[in-house]
């Protein structure tokens, strides 16, 4: 596959200057000098990371009337994660530089800061003395209760499905629900990474969005594939380019204990093509286990006493790998009347501000007259911004960069006319429309049909 000629301009540099600028990410616990990999959202990058989970949610749950919601907590039974295979087998190779003294996944080493050849000359010191790899477990380990001792180790979970398979049998009964059917949840997980990086790409507190597809067995292949197409065409909805993403099926040796076929949505970041969002056929091995473990019969009995162990079907997704995509997809630079300009086109659903209201003279206070209501009229129903400092062309630019669509400013016409003048954040095209009329133009707009301006190649 070509690679676009886009992906050498997006650097990761950039998107983390921008994020910082303009208030998106900042690092976490900066005063203090930071924590490696945990980061803090500003106020756009809240209303967008908003934004992304309602599109999932309003895809996966409210468009649907065969997947229901949960929301269960972050520390469970630590049982829970024996039956999983978690306290097990959830580990990554470990190894020691004993020159360096930093520590590299041992299956990862090509991206290590460090050199790794031992000396092919007697005598010369090598770049890297590498210890033996040991297995690291990536759970957090916490304590219940006030004292630590016996039975009180507990664990922050790694991923929330396991959230849903202990909940399988009260949602079946409670919410009448029978195969094919889905359990979709939302929240915080924690994985204690060898090597984070990559600013949001790789981190140790991240939100998930899984939702476990219980179906019957016979059916599970039909409904693998069906998720795979369904969860490629929400990427493309809101704004990823084709050209960026595609489908990379892993192989045997790559797939997880549970998995019986596993396919990765993969992104052309700028760190090249990587995972942007996996969907697995777990098969019965979630539900069999936490039968086993808890001595609770997870399956489905049917009207005609139909009995089976459904598989699961687990499209999984992190908010801050999509965050990244499409900030990533969004960016552009370009030369307008001779002046560079960063923007992000952002689809309008997922950037975090709808419009910009901009008197154009700040200090006008009849301007102000006129903007003031119509920006407490907009906010209503939509996240809008009332901006009258600084030049127009300097506010302008401002809400390019943080992706905003629209643009309503008020001018010298609007005291005579009550028009006001309409900018587009792509085209740049203006038009005029009554600021009567201008909730109902920004309702409409927000509901046509989008595509990204960015050619793809």
């Amino acid at each position: 596959m070509a690679e676009p000629q886009e992906a050498a301009v997006v650097t990761m540099d950039k998107i983390v200057s921008l994020c910082r600028r303009r208030g998106f990410v900042f690092p976490s616990s900066e005063i203090y000098g930071g924590l490696g990999s945990t980061f803090d959202y500003g106020h756009y990058g809240v209303l967008a990371k908003n934004n992304i989970r309602e599109r999932w949610f309003e895809a996966m749950v409210q468009q649907r009337d065969d997947v229901v919601a949960l929301d269960s907590a972050i520390i469970l039974h630590p049982r829970v994660w024996e039956a999983s295979g978690h306290v097990e087998g959830f580990t990554d190779p470990l190894v020691d530089c004993r020159t360096c003294k930093l520590r590299f996944r041992a299956d990862k080493l090509e991206d290590a800061q460090c050199g790794r050849k031992p000396s092919k000359h007697p005598g010369e010191t090598p770049d890297c003395d590498l210890t033996e790899a040991r297995q690291f477990n990536l759970m957090f380990e916490t304590t219940v209760g006030a004292v630590q001792e016996e039975g009180s180790r507990a664990f922050l979970r790694p991923e929330t499905a396991q959230g849903i398979f202990i909940n399988f049998k009260n949602v079946l009964q409670l919410a009448r629900r029978r195969p094919p059917f889905g359990i979709a949840q939302t929240g915080k997980a924690f994985r204690n990474e060898i090597t984070p990086g990559n600013f949001l790409f790789r981190v140790r507190e991240f939100e998930l969005m899984e939702m476990e597809f219980f179906v019957p067995p016979a059916e599970a292949e039909e409904w693998h594939r069906y998720w795979i197409e369904e969860r490629l065409s929400w990427h493309l909805r809101y704004g990823l380019r084709k050209s960026h993403l595609r489908v990379r099926e892993h192989g045997p040796e790559e797939r997880s204990h549970y998995s019986q076929g596993t396919s990765d949505i993969e992104y052309l970041y700028p760190i090249g093509w990587s995972e942007l969002e996996g969907v697995a056929n777990r098969g019965e091995y979630d539900l069999t286990r936490h039968t086993e473990f808890s001595g609770t019969k997870l399956e489905y009995v049917g009207p005609d006493s139909e009995r089976y162990t459904p598989f699961v079907i687990e499209p999984a997704v992190s908010i801050e790998r999509i965050f990244v995509a499409m900030l990533v997809d969004a960016y552009d630079e370009e030369v307008v009347a001779e002046r560079e300009r960063t923007v992000l086109r952002l689809h309008p659903a997922i950037a975090p501000v709808k419009a910009a209201i901009l008197p154009l003279i700040g200090k006008s206070e009849d301007m102000a007259s006129k903007a003031r209501p119509l920006y407490e009229e907009l906010r209503r129903k939509h996240f809008v911004e009332y901006d009258d400092s600084a030049a127009i062309g300097r506010r302008y630019r401002r809400q390019d960069e943080i992706g905003t669509p629209f643009a309503f400013t008020i001018d010298e016409d609007t005291l005579e006319d009550d028009t006001i003048t309409v900018r587009d954040r792509d085209s740049l095209a203006q038009e005029r429309i009554p600021i009567a009329g201008a909730a109902a133009w920004l309702e409409d707009a927000l509901a046509r049909p989008w595509t990204t301006p960015k050619a793809d190649s």
